[in-house]
């Protein structure tokens, strides 16, 4: 016989959860409803009045799927900065909440939100609730569903809602490798003579591997000997800030990335002529379009760059 486990998400309107833990495979149920108040049998008139929180409850095989798994969907589905609601529902029953089952569940939960944290992926703290699990009542069964009962209005709803425009911009970026977090986000170095870019010669333009934002042209990109890419300058310098940096014992300007907030490198007075600047970047802070890619990964338009 399959052993089943369950999980509790609050993460605003359930209408909006559903649909993607239903597509996972090793999820056997979802069910829309209510957790977490202290009034019984509640109703959609008055389970706010309650203290109760709309949530699905997944029930899973954990020999298929793993808590971790169906946590970090949890987390892809929400913005966990904010306590006060989701998008565009506000009120203590749409703010996000894990409801965890066991010690267990509680332990890969604190991992996992305080990984959320370092990572830094969000300007504002992690407001997401972690709380002991108490109750579950079904909602009604209009509710349950409801994605495939009114897809018409489920998608206009998602889409008026601003969920679905926030989780595109925030998680479309592809999971970072260790190397690559530890130089983005620890601001670390990348072995010279080592790395994916430092060599690279063909023509195309170097993009913020987080954002995908156009950086460097490989026409502004030269030998300098370091052992990492160097760039005589950006393709828009507006997209480049620069900081003082005195990590290290030592003075320099370090360079981030505007929109992705990424660390990519240093820049130094030291670089050919006519700009007399080298940007030293780490390869692990780009992703790198061939000329011949850039109408097919959408960067068709700096292609004009490359005419003579």
């Amino acid at each position: 016989m399959k052993r089943t486990e369950i999980a509790t998400f609050g993460g605003g309107c359930f209408w909006c959860m559903v649909q993607p833990f239903q597509n996972t495979k090793g999820v056997t149920e979802v069910i829309s409803g209510y957790a977490g108040g202290t009034g019984q049998y509640p109703t959609y008139e008055d389970y706010t009045q309650k203290g109760f929180v709309e949530v699905i409850q997944v029930s899973y095989d954990p020999e298929v799927v793993r808590y971790q798994s169906l946590l970090n969907l949890f987390l892809h589905q929400i913005d966990p900065t904010d306590a006060g609601g989701q998008f565009y529902d506000r009120g203590p029953q749409y703010r996000p909440v894990i409801f965890y089952h066991n010690e267990l569940q509680k332990e890969i939960a604190q991992k996992m939100l305080a990984i959320l944290q370092k990572d830094a992926i969000f300007k504002k703290p992690i407001a997401v609730e972690l709380i002991a699990y108490t109750n579950f009542y079904p909602a009604e069964q209009y509710h349950q569903n409801y994605y495939k009962k009114n897809p018409e209005r489920y998608h206009a709803y998602r889409k008026s809602s601003g969920r679905d425009e926030f989780l595109a911009k925030v998680w479309a970026a592809p999971a970072l490798t260790p190397l690559e977090h530890h130089v983005i986000r620890e601001c670390g170095t990348e072995p010279a003579f080592n790395n994916e870019y430092w060599n690279n010669k063909h023509p195309g333009i170097y993009v913020d591997r987080v954002s995908g934002e156009p950086l460097f042209s490989s026409l502004d990109k030269f030998d300098s000997g370091t052992g990492w890419p160097s760039f005589m300058r950006p393709i828009d310098s507006d997209e480049i800030i620069q900081k003082e940096d005195s990590s290290h014992g030592m003075h320099r300007t370090e360079v981030r990335a505007k929109k992705s907030d990424s660390h990519l490198g240093h820049l130094f007075p030291d670089g050919p002529q006519p700009t007399g600047l080298r940007y030293c970047i780490n390869s692990a802070s780009l992703k790198f379009i061939p000329l011949e890619d850039l109408d097919k990964e959408g960067y068709g338009k700096y292609k004009k760059l490359f005419k003579k």
